[in-house]
């Protein structure tokens, strides 16, 4: 018998054009996810802090939930959950959940995975701020308003850059997961050259090096972005 050919560097190079051709649809949902899941992290984050009675318990479940169950597990919630579940009521507008793509029920995921992280990132900047400057603050007449604007939002900002960049970095490799309900990313593409080809371990390899890449510049990134906040701190 022949020597049968199980990986080949060369096939790695041909593949990594397919790859990066889907790159976009990795950091649109990335992208997406963490604007939507920042904004309703920080909502939550609000609730927390102002102790609102039952609101503040709801949103202690929610972060447990999210926190203790694995993302795989949440996509297929989401994706075959919402509409179950929700359609009855939608149904009564003409909206029929069931003829979205998957692509938004992916987004919707992992953005209300990021909001669990970020919301507990945003509590902990917030209350890391010194609390005598808040009282200065006030002694000179400052509103809340430019209190927020001035001392909190500034300090509370460089607090949360590491954990927001781990955050970044967890979701961008978390998207790899986006294939198993039919979106075609990166890792979804590997799939189809497998379909070809017979050989996907090159596939992953060279998806893997794209992933390795991206969290090196965004780790160098954050990392460069909190020594430069550090200097005019």
């Amino acid at each position: 018998m022949g020597n049968i050919d199980y990986f080949s560097f060369q096939r790695v190079a041909e593949y990594f054009p397919q790859l990066l051709s889907r790159l976009h649809i990795t950091l649109i949902i990335t992208v997406l996810s963490l604007v939507i899941g920042l904004l309703l992290g920080t909502l939550i984050a609000a609730v927390r802090l102002f102790n609102i009675p039952v609101l503040k318990q709801i949103t202690t479940v929610y972060i447990s939930f999210i926190r203790g169950v694995p993302i795989n597990i949440q996509l297929f919630i989401v994706y075959f959950g919402l509409p179950a579940l929700l359609n009855p009521v939608f149904l009564r507008f003409n909206i029929d959940l069931n003829m979205l793509d998957a692509f938004s029920f992916v987004v919707a995921t992992y953005a209300f995975n990021s909001a669990a992280f970020l919301s507990v990132v945003v509590t902990a900047a917030i209350q890391g701020v010194d609390k005598g400057q808040l009282e200065g603050a006030r002694s000179i007449g400052m509103t809340r308003g430019q209190m927020f604007m001035r001392v909190v939002f500034p300090q509370a900002f460089h607090i949360a850059i590491p954990e927001f960049g781990n955050t970044v970095i967890s979701t961008l490799k978390d998207t790899s997961l986006a294939f198993t309900v039919g979106v075609v990313d990166m890792v979804g593409v590997i799939s189809s050259i497998a379909a070809r080809t017979r050989h996907s371990l090159e596939g992953y390899v060279g998806a893997a090096i794209i992933y390795f890449a991206f969290c090196i510049v965004l780790e160098k990134g954050f990392s460069a972005l909190e020594k430069k906040l550090q200097v005019y701190k």
